[in-house]
């Protein structure tokens, strides 16, 4: 079945490190998310895609321009999400925001407590501004694919973040978000689902 039955989507991936954006190494967050989401989503996704470093307001700038200007339905961050002096994103992701949506960061954290007792330390937010959800995500590729997609085979089992994604665009606006169930089973009461293609 090809995915022109369904709504396209623009997602921006936003990479915040000073050594990946300097050159110092090859940044692995954006293509993590890319590799995820492209399994994920049975849409058609323009990419908006940002390497930036561990700076306020270069942060702060690129989420206003992938909202406002290129009208992304969904930015995601990847890095920068401590508690050292250059994490800075979630700081910058509130600066932006209307509305601040703390279960993501809450959850987020709970799955990543499965891994690693220092999950704790971690700050990640996810904000809306205007139609647009932002979230903050972790910086390793593999922390990214775990909060993403949960601990599906756990008992009890641990839900993934992206459950709750393609609902929430849907109430504050954006475009119907299709998820392979196979990767990432999405949530919506019977009253927000749309027959399948």
């Amino acid at each position: 079945m090809g995915n022109d039955t369904f709504d396209p989507v623009r997602i921006g991936v936003v990479s915040v490190s000073d050594r990946a954006s300097a050159g110092t190494y090859e940044d692995k967050g954006i293509p993590a998310l890319k590799e995820w989401l492209g399994r994920a989503v049975r849409n058609p996704i323009t990419w908006e895609a940002r390497l930036i470093p561990d700076e306020h307001d270069a942060i702060a700038a690129a989420l206003r321009e992938l909202v406002d200007e290129r009208r992304c339905d969904l930015v995601l961050t990847t890095g920068g999400t401590g508690p050292a002096p250059r994490d800075v994103t979630p700081d910058a992701t509130l600066a932006v925001a209307d509305k601040v949506m703390p279960g993501f960061g809450e959850q987020m954290r709970q799955i990543s407590l499965h891994f690693v007792a220092t999950a704790i330390l971690s700050r990640q937010v996810a904000v809306v501004r205007g139609k647009t959800l932002v979230i903050n995500l972790p910086g390793q590729p593999k922390s990214i694919a775990e909060t993403l997609e949960g601990l599906p085979n756990r008992e009890p089992p641990v839900h993934g973040i992206f459950a709750a994604v393609p609902y929430c665009v849907d109430l504050i606006g954006g475009p119907y978000i299709d998820c392979d169930e196979a990767v990432c089973k999405a949530f919506r009461p019977k009253s927000a689902q749309r027959p399948k293609p």
